[in-house]
């Protein structure tokens, strides 16, 4: 299936990639990315008759917990260690007039 690389695809690529390839990699970039190409081609022909698309190989589950408090929020203890309380609000030193 022979996919042509161009030149300034390569460049194209390199700029985006953040690269400077000389003449040599960009060569070898375009013999590598046709090879790819020709490998997609390839899948093209694959039957995949009656084959759910999918997004992942495997299913994906909710590995989420319900948000649930089990333990409490742990205020009495929190304002039982403030040097100041009032209101189950911590007391704290003024900072601003």
């Amino acid at each position: 299936m022979a996919n042509v690389i161009s030149d300034e695809t390569i460049d194209y690529v390199g700029i985006l990639a953040k690269l400077e390839l000389n003449d040599e990699e960009k060569e070898q970039a375009k013999k590598d990315m046709a090879s790819m190409l020709d490998y997609i081609d390839k899948l093209g022909e694959l039957d995949t008759t009656g084959v759910e698309p999918m997004s992942h190989v495997f299913a994906v589950n909710n590995v989420f917990r319900e948000d649930v408090v089990t333990n409490g929020d742990g205020s009495k203890d929190t304002l039982a260690n403030a040097p100041e309380e009032k209101n189950n609000m911590l007391g704290v030193p003024k900072t601003f007039d």
